[in-house]
């Protein structure tokens, strides 16, 4: 039988995890060991295991994530004190699916954001659309918007994603504007969606932060007791990696 019909057919139909697996029969000296259910079925896992990697590569690279980050490897053997049994609970995405938040809280380098960029990355392979941002950069796209008359589509694109990270939060007190997208953003998010906040500031002192009383009792309500709390501990990163960096020049 002619083959390359068939190949052609697939490359016509984007049929590229199936396309791969028949190139690999082929090449095989004993695939016809393999009755035609076998060879089919091999087929058919691999176009769509195909089809799973692209669609996960695609939400990787839209929530554009500040690390390269697995939660695989993050140190838990020294987990910065973080719980083992609760950093495994959360690998598992499940607070993801329950509209549940993350607030990771420590002083700067401890490894806040690559801990946020690993959950994150988990909640990509999980299935879940994601999105970073510092959040004085996501304040200046709202400013920016607001002034453009892009402001409702941006905040629409926020409200869609499953999961949104809001990276150093607390390094200044919010502005009037700024608390107003903030209260957008969380009331958006409330009982839909999940957010992973990083901070230097602990969480008992964020209403100094958002500045406004109420406003801060408005946006922390919807925030703070849905949330796993995680405050890591010990030497900065940065350091360990600057001086592995001298080490090896």
């Amino acid at each position: 039988m002619l083959m390359q019909p068939t190949i052609d057919g697939l490359k016509t139909l984007k049929l590229f995890g199936m396309l791969k697996a028949l190139e690999s029969q082929l090449a095989a000296p004993d695939v016809s060991a393999l009755c035609f259910e076998e060879r089919l079925g091999l087929l058919v896992d691999t176009e769509l295991t195909e089809r799973d990697n692209r669609r996960v590569q695609t939400r990787l690279k839209l929530a554009k994530l500040a690390h390269k980050a697995l939660i695989e490897d993050f140190d838990a053997k020294s987990a910065r004190g973080v719980d083992r049994a609760e950093l495994a609970a959360l690998a598992t995405s499940d607070w993801v699916r329950r509209h549940r938040n993350v607030l990771v809280e420590g002083k700067t380098g401890v490894g806040k954001s690559y801990l946020a960029c690993a959950l994150a990355q988990k909640a990509c392979r999980d299935g879940f659309t994601v999105s970073f941002d510092r959040i004085s950069r996501l304040f200046q796209e709202l400013s920016i918007a607001r002034a453009d008359g892009r402001y409702t589509k941006v905040l629409a694109s926020l409200a869609r994603k499953d999961l949104l990270v809001l990276d150093d939060f607390g390094l200044f007190t919010l502005t009037d504007e700024q608390r107003q997208d903030l209260l957008e953003i969380v009331e958006d998010r409330y009982g839909k969606g999940s957010l992973i906040i990083t901070s230097q500031v602990p969480v008992d002192q964020w209403h100094d932060v958002v500045g406004d009383p109420t406003l801060a009792d408005a946006i922390l309500d919807r925030v703070v007791h849905n949330s796993h709390k995680l405050k890591l501990k010990g030497p900065s990163r940065r350091k360990d990696q600057n001086d592995e960096m001298q080490l090896a020049g």
